[in-house]
C-alpha cells in the first residue's frame, strides 16, 4: 500500500507541474484542463472519407452525416469546458476546404468542409470584442469567433482564384502542407510566446503530420501518435514559458446519434410578411416587352438564394469577424426544418470560405458556407464551393450570373445557394439585364436574414424571379448564445 500511494503522489507532481507551466517533456492522458499560463496548440481531428469514427461521413456525398455533426456538437462542449477550463479560446485555424478534394461514391471533387464544419459550433461558444471599426471607440463583444481558412501563399490549388492579395494574419490550413506552410504557421505561434489556447481543426493526416513536424524542429522529443485509432481523442500540445513541452491526449468519449440533432429549444416559426424588402415578381420572356433569351442561358433551372445567418450583433451592422453570431447557429440548424417543403434542391452551393474582408480588419468570410452547411447534411446534398473568382471582385456579379445561369451543368438542376447579401441583388439584376431589358436595383437590408429568392428558367430559356418564398425563422426570438448540446 505504501508503494502506491507513492506512486500516485509521483503521479500527482507530475500532472500539477504541467499544468502549473513547467516540467520535462512528457505525454499522458488527462482530465484536467490546459493552464492559460502556457502555449497550448490543441489539435481536433476532423472526420474525412479515410479517417473517421463509424457513420461520420457520408460514402456518397463525403460530407458529414446527422451523427457526424452531432458529434462536432458535442466536441465543441468538451473542448470549451474539460480542455479550455471554460476560458476563451486565442485563435482557430481549420483547412481550407478547396485544398482536399473528395472522392464519394456518388459525387466526385467535393471540397472538404467537414473540418470548417466540425469547429463552428465551438467557435460560437466563445466570445469576441472588437472596435465596431477602425474609427471608432466602442467596442462589442459578441458570441461568435473568427475561424482562420485563408490560403497561405503557395496554397491555392489549380483551379481556385488566386488572391490579389494573400491575408497577413488569416491564413488556414493546407491539407498538401504546400512549401511548408503549415509548419511555419504553427512554428510562429510558439516563437511569439504568446500564452493562449490555438485550436486546429483538420484531417488525421494534417493533424500527425503538424504534430510530428513540430516535435521534431523544437527538439521536444515526445511520443508523436502515428496512427488515428479514435476521433474522440484531442492532442494538446502545451509549452510553458520555461520552454518544454508536453503532449497531453484527450478522450472525450461522445458517443453521438444517428439523427439529425434536436434542438433544445426550436427556432419559433414567422410567416413571410414582405416588410423587409417588399413583394418582388420579375419575368423576362422572349419576344415580350423587348426581352430577348441569351443564347447561352441554361435551361429549366431553379435556384433558391438564401443570405448568410445572423452576421453583426450591434445595432448598426458594423462588427465583423467573417463569421456569424450565436443567433446564426440557431437559424443555420433549423434550417432544414425551416425550408421542409417549400424547396427540393438537388445540390448545394456557397461562396469558398479561404476567401476574405480586405479592409478594416482581416478575416477569412466563413459564415455564407457556414449557413447551409447542415442544410446539406440534413438532406444528404452533394455541397460545393464558388472558387473560380472572387465575391468581393468589381466584376462579381456578373461573374455569378454567369456562373450559375450559362454554365450547362446547370440546365435541369435545382440548387440552394447560400450568398453575400450585398452581393445577391447585383447578381439577379445582372441576370435580369442580360435579357435586354434592365432590372430593378433592389437593396437587401441589413437586418433581412429571412427572405428567399427563387429564380427559374423554363425549356425555352424564359427567366422568372420572385421572393415569395421566406424561411420562416423569427430573427428577433433567436438567442444571443449557441444551442447547447
Amino acid at each position: 500500500m505504501h508503494i502506491i500511494s507513492v506512486v500516485r503522489s509521483l503521479l500527482l507532481v507530475l500532472t500539477v507541474t504541467l499544468f502549473a507551466g513547467c516540467g520535462a517533456s512528457s505525454s499522458l492522458n488527462s482530465s484536467s484542463s490546459l493552464s492559460s499560463d502556457n502555449i497550448n496548440l490543441i489539435f481536433v481531428s476532423s472526420p474525412d472519407l479515410k479517417y473517421q469514427a463509424a457513420g461520420d461521413v457520408d460514402p456518397d456525398t463525403a460530407n458529414l452525416t446527422s451523427q457526424g455533426l452531432r458529434r462536432s456538437l458535442l466536441m465543441a462542449s468538451y473542448l470549451k469546458q474539460q480542455v479550455l477550463g471554460a476560458k476563451n479560446v486565442t485563435a482557430i485555424y481549420t483547412l481550407a476546404p478547396m485544398t482536399h478534394l473528395q472522392n464519394g461514391n456518388k459525387f466526385t471533387d467535393v471540397p472538404d468542409m467537414t473540418a470548417i464544419g466540425y469547429i463552428q459550433q465551438f467557435a460560437l461558444l466563445n466570445q469576441y470584442t472588437m472596435l465596431l471599426d477602425k474609427f471608432s471607440s466602442t467596442y462589442y463583444t459578441a458570441n461568435s469567433y473568427p475561424i482562420e481558412a485563408a490560403y497561405a501563399n503557395g496554397a491555392v490549388p489549380d483551379g481556385v482564384a488566386v488572391p490579389t492579395a494573400y491575408c497577413p494574419d488569416c491564413s488556414g490550413l493546407d491539407f498538401k502542407n504546400s512549401g511548408g506552410n503549415n509548419d511555419v504557421l504553427v512554428s510562429g505561434i510558439i516563437n511569439r510566446k504568446k500564452p493562449g489556447y490555438y485550436v486546429f481543426s483538420a484531417p488525421w493526416e494534417t493533424v500527425s503530420a503538424l504534430l510530428a513536424a513540430i516535435n521534431s524542429q523544437k527538439g521536444y522529443n515526445l511520443a508523436i501518435p502515428v496512427e488515428n485509432k479514435d476521433l474522440n481523442q484531442v492532442y494538446a500540445l502545451s509549452i510553458p514559458p520555461s520552454g518544454s513541452a508536453s503532449l497531453v491526449t484527450y478522450n472525450s468519449n461522445l458517443n453521438p446519434a444517428s439523427t439529425y440533432p434536436w434542438l433544445s429549444s426550436p427556432a419559433s416559426g414567422t410567416a413571410c410578411t414582405y416588410l423587409k424588402q417588399g413583394s418582388v415578381n420579375i419575368s423576362r420572356i422572349g419576344g415580350v416587352g423587348g426581352a430577348v433569351v441569351p443564347a447561352t442561358i441554361n435551361k429549366n433551372q431553379t435556384v433558391y438564394i438564401v443570405r448568410h445567418a445572423e452576421a453583426h450583433p450591434d445595432p448598426n451592422f458594423i462588427f465583423e469577424n467573417g463569421n456569424f453570431v450565436a443567433a446564426g447557429q440557431w437559424r443555420a440548424l433549423d434550417l432544414p426544418s425551416a425550408l421542409l417543403g417549400k424547396i427540393r434542391p438537388d445540390m448545394v452551393y456557397s461562396i469558398d470560405p479561404s476567401q476574405w474582408f480586405r479592409g478594416s480588419f482581416n478575416f477569412s468570410y466563413v459564415r455564407p458556407s457556414l449557413t447551409v452547411f447542415p442544410y446539406a447534411i440534413a438532406n444528404r446534398l452533394p455541397y460545393y464551393l464558388v472558387s473560380e473568382f472572387q465575391i468581393f471582385d468589381a466584376n462579381a456579379a456578373k461573374r455569378t450570373s454567369d456562373y450559375f445561369f450559362t454554365d450547362p451543368r446547370f440546365s435541369n438542376k435545382t440548387l440552394l445557394l447560400g450568398w453575400e447579401s450585398q452581393r445577391i441583388n447585383p447578381m439577379i439584376k445582372a441576370l435580369i439585364d442580360s435579357y435586354g431589358v434592365s432590372g430593378p436595383v433592389i437593396p437587401w437590408p441589413g437586418d433581412d436574414y429571412d427572405t428567399v429568392w427563387t429564380v427559374k428558367t423554363d425549356d425555352q430559356g424564359n427567366l422568372t424571379v420572385s421572393n415569395e418564398l421566406c424561411e420562416g425563422i423569427d430573427t428577433t426570438k433567436l438567442p444571443e448564445t449557441a444551442p447547447p448540446f
